[in-house]
């Protein structure tokens, strides 16, 4: 394995090391994942000619979240609170 130096100021640092936590990587990690993606994204053509490549695209869609969607009754709930205040202010 190879070591890499880089300067970065205090502020960014922070920023990458907190965002990095939130993700649960190190900053290392964080920046070599980061790195990777931008050399793939770099690499690949925008146009998918395959199922697979298709389905490789949400695969790896798929791998970068970590939240999870809300239940579809709750967010319906949400709007109708939503249209229904807005209603009021009318």
């Amino acid at each position: 394995m190879s070591r890499i130096h880089i300067i970065l100021d205090s502020a960014e640092k922070a920023r990458f090391r907190q965002r990095a936590a939130s993700e649960g990587m190190s900053l290392a990690e964080w920046l070599r994942e980061a790195a990777r993606e931008r050399l793939a994204a770099g690499e690949r053509d925008a146009r998918m000619e395959t199922l697979d490549e298709l389905r490789a695209f949400f695969a790896a869609c798929d791998a970068r979240e970590h939240g999870r969607e809300p239940d579809w009754d709750e967010h319906r709930k949400v709007i109708e609170r939503s249209v229904r205040s807005g209603l009021a202010d009318s």
